[in-house]
């Protein structure tokens, strides 16, 4: 007889399947506290310098899910104008049997169009390796024939790597952005099998305003409000994402919508709504962001998948002649850090 966790088990597999073949990416909630993973053009967004971590565990009941990293530095070169960084993703599913590293180089330049308006463009460059063990994967033979240790499926190998490379832009001011990136732009063949599997390009269009409801006597926003929406689509693949930031002094809530309910179904009668993310942040003096989000489900997997957590951490500095001698503020894009 076939128990009910089993066939739980099938069905987390069948996810995780899907995940390798339409090998979409690693996904983050907290996206401007990994920006640069967002679009490359952000890369420099920064006084100076910056080092940032990110941490993401989705669907915390599902056994084998995803387990997520990012950690990364990029730094400003005022002289040049351009910013330059480093990224390094792990991401985890199927108790590690699905593996997927990156390390890659970033760079970003930014110039003025008018004095109050000005534009970001950016690339990246990325080493992958995937790896996926398939003997610690149970497919629906091994269920059927009650033999969890064999399976009649053939695999030719387990490991790929390849280079990938992105591009993006930004334009902004004082208050508002807008952009887009473009992702896997050589489309690198992902297979495992030894055949031609062609990663899909992948494109992100986002943006934001930001009101600024009172400052402090330096003249610099006290209390705000922020309104963003991020679209990302992958071949069949596409998702909205709504939500809006609330900031005071130092603390920061926020309440992302993600999902594209009305607008397309990928099963007939299927309601396309994904999550309800909230979100705390904390900056701690001017340097230092701490963030963490919880992602509830509202997709078909229902709320037995406990949601998703996320935290990300981000440490900015700066010289202290470097702010001396500095005429102006760097132009900076004035998107929230979480």
């Amino acid at each position: 007889m076939i128990k009910f966790k089993q066939i739980w088990l099938a069905f987390v597999f069948v996810l995780l399947l899907q995940q390798i073949g339409k090998a979409q990416d690693p996904q983050f909630s907290q996206f401007y506290a990994a920006p640069m993973y967002l679009n490359p053009a952000f890369t420099g967004n920064t006084e100076q310098a910056r080092l940032a971590a990110n941490y993401r565990k989705q669907w915390l009941k599902v056994p084998g899910a995803f387990t997520s990293y990012i950690f990364s530095y990029d730094q400003f070169l005022r002289k040049y104008k351009s910013g330059v960084g480093l990224m390094f993703i792990n991401d985890n599913a199927g108790s590690g049997a699905l593996r997927f590293k990156s390390i890659g180089g970033l760079y970003s330049y930014v110039f003025h169009i008018t004095r109050s308006v000005g534009v970001r463009v950016g690339l990246r460059a990325s080493f992958i390796s995937r790896n996926v063990d398939f003997f610690r994967l149970r497919f629906a033979d091994q269920i059927l024939r009650d033999d969890p240790f064999s399976t009649i499926e053939k695999f030719d190998r387990g490991r790929n790597t390849y280079f990938d490379f992105g591009t993006g832009a930004i334009i902004f001011s004082e208050n508002y952005w807008g952009g887009f990136s473009l992702d896997h732009l050589n489309r690198p063949n992902q297979s495992f099998m030894g055949q031609e599997s062609l990663l899909p390009i992948k494109y992100t269009v986002q943006g934001g305003y930001r009101y600024v409801l009172s400052r402090d006597p330096k003249g610099f926003s006290k209390e705000d409000i922020t309104a963003v929406a991020i679209y990302k689509g992958q071949l069949e693949w596409d998702q909205i994402d709504l939500g809006a930031y609330y900031k005071y002094k130092m603390a920061m809530v926020g309440l992302w919508y993600r999902g594209i309910p009305g607008l397309k179904s990928y099963v007939p009668g299927y309601a396309n709504n994904d999550a309800i993310v909230i979100m705390v942040g904390l900056q701690l003096k001017d340097f230092f962001h701490v963030g963490y989000s919880y992602d509830v489900t509202i997709s078909k997997l229902g709320i037995g998948t406990q949601g998703s957590n996320e935290i990300s951490l981000i440490y900015e500095f700066a010289q202290a002649d470097y702010k001396r001698n500095g005429k102006k503020q760097d132009f900076i894009i004035p998107c929230t850090k979480f």
